[in-house]
């Protein structure tokens, strides 16, 4: 691994779910109140008005402002390293590959574990480790104690990976603990909702064709993303994705995504879509960056790639 770099702090503390709201809006009336207190003063000096510049309406926004075309590209703004974590030098889980920011000019990162599904290892969604961490985010994939892990064991593993990255990684001073999500695919996806039940703290969960025999996830209080596919004969829709997400609680940040002709498998490589949507959600709810609400709220329609979707907008 290279060596960490000294870290701007963040420029404020982070109070974990939407304690955050209250702060944006502070700063956004104090930018304000600024504006208009100097424009007068540069008007009466014959300065003409300043060029108006982007002031963060929440102190973890990383990045340039978004645009389709860069949270459908296959990088993002940020340049990455990756390091291996052995599975002998961790307990709770099987090991794993790191992916990180090089730069920590900005400040810290949220961090993102990601489980595989079922006799899967982490190479079926290692293509999200660089998507991701290119956007701005410090993430882990991992492997798990058994191929044949059940979700409820998966979650476990993914909040073990999660305490590995904050606690004890060489990475763990680019990560604000505050600010942490989990993903996965098939059983994995389970995981990531029974991680979200049992640890309300993370900021974020998205289950990729999620495969789980618990149907009802009224407890969660964690925002979720639920992506199903189409045509999922392993986890069909009608009996996983749409019931976990319907039984999400109706005042939860919660939105339903089903990938138009797709299959179980449609997460376990490059997708467009799959990406597009879980960055916008990650920025969104882990960075509180309101800057990619544009691509949540209002629901995209339906199109070539996405069956359906429905959401809770506008987002708390």
């Amino acid at each position: 691994m290279q060596p960490v770099p000294a870290i701007t702090p963040d420029p404020v503390a982070h109070h974990p779910h939407r304690p955050r709201r209250g702060l944006r809006w502070a700063l956004t009336l104090a930018v304000l109140a600024a504006g208009l207190g100097a424009a007068p003063a540069a008007h009466a000096a014959g300065l003409g008005a300043a060029p108006a510049a982007h002031a963060a309406a929440s102190p973890y926004e990383r990045g340039p402002a978004p645009t389709v075309a860069s949270i459908e590209a296959s990088r993002g703004a940020f340049a990455i390293a990756q390091s291996t974590v052995a599975a002998s030098s961790v307990s709770g889980f099987r090991g794993g590959t790191i992916y990180y920011p090089t730069s920590t000019a900005e400040g810290t990162f949220g961090a993102v574990a990601i489980s595989p599904g079922y006799t899967a290892t982490q190479s079926s969604v290692t293509w999200l480790g660089p998507r991701l961490a290119s956007q701005g985010f410090v993430v882990i994939t991992i492997d798990t104690l058994s191929r044949y892990d059940q979700p409820a064991s998966r979650g476990t593993q993914l909040l073990a990976a999660l305490d590995y990255l904050t606690n004890t990684s060489g990475v763990r001073t680019r990560i604000d603990r505050n600010r942490l999500a989990v993903m996965g695919h098939s059983m994995g996806g389970g995981g990531s909702l029974s991680a979200a039940n049992s640890r309300p703290q993370l900021q974020a969960a998205i289950p990729l064709t999620g495969w789980h025999t618990v149907k009802n996830w009224s407890g969660v209080r964690v925002p979720t993303l639920v992506i199903g596919a189409e045509n999922d004969s392993v986890a069909p829709v009608s009996s996983h994705s749409e019931p976990f997400y319907t039984s999400l609680p109706s005042t939860l940040d919660k939105a339903y995504l089903e990938l138009n002709n797709a299959s179980h498998s449609a997460p376990t490589s490059t997708n467009v879509t799959v990406a597009k949507y879980s960055i916008s959600w990650l920025k969104r709810f882990v960075d509180d960056d309101t800057r990619y609400d544009q691509f949540l709220c209002p629901a995209p329609p339906a199109s070539a790639t996405i069956q359906e979707y429905r959401n809770t907008c506008p987002h708390s």
